[in-house]
Order: C-alpha cells, then structure tokens, then sequence
C-alpha cells in the first residue's frame, strides 16, 4: 500500500467575481476570450457553478459574491 505523507503547502488559483449584473457568458467571454467554449471550460474548472447553473440562468445573472477560478485545481 502507498503512503501518502501530509503536506503543509496551501495552494491556490487565480480567480475573479463577476461584474454586476453579469451573465456567466458573458463572464467566460470576458476572462477567456479565445477560447471557443470558455463557458465549458468555466464549468469544468467551477463545478460550485455547475451545480447552480440553472438558477443563474433563471436569474440571469451571477452573485456578486460568485468565485469564479480562472484554472483548474492543481495537487500540491
């Protein structure tokens, strides 16, 4: 069996919150703009939003206190 030894590093992503009133489109468009499916990439890097997708969409908009990463997750 592996032993997997503890690790004390703290790791941590790039990430950004939605301007006011933003669409989650239109914040894939803004922060990977040459990306063709930035709101599937978006997803898969944010499952949080993945799971809430079609309340933002009922809504049509984001919270303003929405994270956002902007990367996938790492291991340390």
């Amino acid at each position: 069996m592996t032993q997997v030894e503890a690790s004390s590093t703290f790791v941590t992503r790039p990430y950004t919150f939605p301007e006011p009133g933003e669409s989650l489109d239109a914040l894939a468009a803004r922060v990977l703009p040459d990306q063709d499916d930035a709101l599937s990439t978006l997803l898969a890097w944010n499952p949080h939003l993945a799971v809430r997708l079609p309340l933002i969409k009922a809504l049509g908009g984001m919270l303003p206190t929405d994270i956002v990463y902007l990367e996938p997750a790492g291991t340390p």
